[in-house]
C-alpha cells in the first residue's frame, strides 16, 4: 500500500513523501539550530502517525506533547538499562508508538538510555518485526564521530546502537530517521545508511560541504544553504524526489513545550531587591538536592605513572564494530550501477554534477556497500567506463599506460583521450569529430578539433593526414596508431560514449561553436 504524507509545498505543488518508499530507504534531516528540523520532524510524526507505529528518541522532552493529540505513550528515561530494555521489547510486541523522554540526563546517561532502548527494539522476537519508525533527534549526541566529554564506553554502546539501526533496522522492521544539527558531528557510517535527505540552512564551511557531497552538489551550490529561511529545506532521494527540491514544511498541530526565545521587557526592579537576593537559606532549600560538578579529571601524570606499574601482559584486539566491507561486491555494484548510467539515452549531454548526484542515488537503491565515490573519483571512473574497454583488453600493459597518461590531463579531456587511445589499440579508423564532440557533450566539431590539437601540444599524440584525406592519431607512448578515418563522418555508435559534460577549461577548447 502506497501512502503519501504531504510535508508542505514544492514549487507551488504538494510535496509528498512516500511512506512505504521511507520505511526501506530511511531519512537524515540536517539544519543548524533554528532551521526548522524539530518542526519538520513533528511535521512527518503528526501526518504519518494514523499509518504507522513510532518511536521518538527525544533528548530535550519537545516531542511528549504528542501524547495529548495522537495517544504516544511517554516513556521517562530515568530507569535502569535492564528496565528501559524490557519496557522497549513490550513496545514491539504490543505496537504502542512512544516517546523517550531523555530530559533531565547527563550527557552520558542520555546515550545509555537510548542505546538500551534501542538494543531492546532491535533484539525483539521475530514476530513483533513490525515497521516501526524510529526518530532520533540531535543525532550527533548518539552516534558522535569522538568520544568529547563522555567516557569512551558510552560512545562506543550508544554508536553500536544506532549503527544498527541505520545499518541491520531495516530487516527488522526498524527505519531509522535521524536529525542532526551537525553532520561533521555525526558518525558517516551511520549517515551514510541514509538514501533520503532534508537540508536545511547550514553556515559552516564542512557541514555544507558534507550536505552538498551528498546531494550530489559542486561547492559553488553548496551556498544556497546559507540563503535558506526557516522551515524551508532541499529534499533528494526515492522517497521525496529523483533530484534536488526545494520543500517548504508545512504547518503542525501541536507544539514543543520549548520555544524560541523572545525579548520580555524586565520587571521593576523592587525596593527590597538585595534583601530578596541575599536572604538566608531556608530550612526548605536546605533539603533541595544540590547539583554536584563532576570530580577534576585525572592529570597526564598520574595516568602515566599508573600504566608502567601494570602493564597488561597482551593487549586484547578489540572487534570492530562495524561490518567489514566486501571491496569485490563494492566494485561489482559500482560496476553495475556505471553500466546503468551509460545505459540512459540522454547521458551524452548531462553534466558531471548531474550523473554523480544519480549515482549516488542509484548506489543507495542498490545497497552498494562502503563509503560513496568522491565526485574526482567518480569522474574518474565515468572517463574509464566510456572508453568501453573490458575483458582482457582492461589488463593489457598499453592500455593500462594510457590510463596512466589520461591522469595527467584534466578531469573533462580524460574520457576523450581514451576514447582515441582505445581506437589506436584495437587499429580502429580514428573516431570523427562528430563522434569526439558527442563524447565531450557538445554539438561542436570545432571544439572536437580543438580537443585533438590540445592532445597534440602535449606530446600525447601524433596527428597526419593520408592522401586521401583521412585523419590518423599516432601515440608514441604506446607504439600504435589508429587507422585512417574521416574526420567529417557521423558519429559511430561503438566509439561514441559521451565522456563529459560541455563546460570545459578556456585553456583546452575556445568558446566557438
Amino acid at each position: 500500500m502506497k501512502v503519501g504524507i504531504d510535508m508542505g509545498t514544492a514549487s507551488g505543488a504538494p510535496a509528498q513523501l512516500d511512506l512505504e518508499e521511507l520505511l526501506a530507504t530511511r531519512l537524515l534531516v540536517q539544519g543548524n539550530s533554528g532551521s526548522g528540523k524539530s518542526h519538520l520532524l513533528r511535521r512527518l510524526l503528526e501526518q504519518s502517525a494514523p499509518w504507522v507505529q513510532q518511536c521518538i528518541i527525544d533528548p530535550e522532552g519537545d516531542f511528549v506533547t504528542l501524547a495529548d493529540k495522537f495517544g504516544h505513550l511517554v516513556v521517562d528515561a530515568v530507569r535502569s538499562e535492564h528496565e528501559l530494555t524490557r519496557i522497549a521489547g513490550r513496545v514491539r510486541q504490543h505496537r504502542v508508538s512512544v516517546v523517550v523522554n531523555l530530559e533531565g540526563l547527563e550527557a552520558e546517561q542520555q546515550m545509555r538510555a537510548a542505546a538500551a532502548f534501542l538494543g531492546g527494539m532491535f533484539d525483539a522476537e521475530r514476530d513483533h518485526w513490525y515497521p516501526v519508525l524510529v526518530v532520533v533527534d540531535e543525532a550527533q549526541l548518539f552516534a558522535p564521530t569522538a568520544a568529547g566529554d563522555v567516557g569512551d564506553e558510552a560512545r562506543k554502546v550508544s554508536l553500536g546502537a544506532m549503527t544498527n539501526l541505520m545499518c541491520r533496522g531495516r530487516k527488522r522492521g526498524l527505519a531509522g530517521v535521524i536529525a542532526t544539527q551537525r553532520l561533521a558531528k555525526l558518525a558517516k557510517n551511520v549517515a551514510a545508511e541514509a538514501s533520503n535527505f532534508l537540508m536545511g540552512r547550514t553556515f559552516l564551511d564542512i557541514d555544507m560541504a558534507r550536505a552538498a557531497d551528498l546531494l550530489g552538489m559542486d561547492k559553488r551550490q553548496a551556498e544556497m544553504f546559507r540563503d535558506l529561511n526557516r522551515g524551508h529545506f532541499v529534499a533528494l532521494g526515492p522517497a521525496l524526489s529523483r533530484r534536488p527540491l526545494a520543500v517548504e514544511i508545512g504547518s503542525v498541530e501541536t507544539e514543543a513545550r520549548s520555544t524560541s526565545p523572545k525579548l520580555t521587557p524586565l520587571p521593576d526592579a523592587p525596593l527590597d531587591a538585595a534583601e530578596l537576593i541575599f536572604a538566608p537559606v531556608t530550612e526548605e532549600e536546605r533539603r533541595q538536592p544540590v547539583r554536584r560538578t563532576p570530580p577534576p579529571p585525572t592529570p597526564t601524570a598520574d595516568i602515566l605513572e599508573q600504566l608502567a606499574r601494570t602493564r597488561p601482559e597482551a593487549e586484547r584486539s578489540q572487534e570492530s564494530l562495524f561490518a567489514e566491507v566486501d571491496e569485490v561486491e563494492r566494485e561489482a555494484g559500482i560496476g553495475a550501477v556505471m553500466a546503468e548510467i551509460l545505459d540512459e539515452p540522454d547521458v551524452s549531454f548531462r553534466s558531471d554534477a548531474v550523473l554523480y548526484q544519480d549515482f549516488l542515488v542509484r548506489c543507495r537503491i542498490r545497497r552498494v556497500p562502503g563509503e560513496a565515490l568522491s565526485l574526482p573519483a567518480f569522474r574518474r571512473r565515468l572517463a574509464v567506463a566510456r572508453a568501453g574497454v573490458e575483458g582482457e583488453a582492461a589488463a593489457d600493459e598499453r592500455w593500462q599506460t594510457a590510463l596512466g597518461l589520461s591522469e595527467s590531463l584534466p578531469d573533462d579531456v580524460q574520457g576523450v583521450f581514451l576514447l582515441v587511445a582505445r581506437a589506436a589499440l584495437e587499429h580502429a579508423p580514428c573516431p570523427s569529430d562528430a563522434s569526439l564532440a558527442q563524447a565531450y557533450g557538445t554539438h561542436s566539431a570545432r571544439r572536437a578539433r580543438r580537443l585533438l590539437a590540445y592532445f597534440e601540444e602535449r606530446g600525447l599524440i601524433v596527428l597526419r593526414t593520408d592522401l586521401r584525406g583521412l585523419r590518423i592519431a599516432a601515440f608514441p607512448d604506446l607504439d600504435c596508431e589508429t587507422a585512417a578515418g574521416n574526420p567529417d563522418a557521423t558519429a559511430a555508435p561503438e566509439l561514441s560514449r559521451p565522456a563529459n559534460s560541455p563546460s570545459a577549461p578556456t585553456s583546452v577548447v575556445d568558446n566557438g561553436s
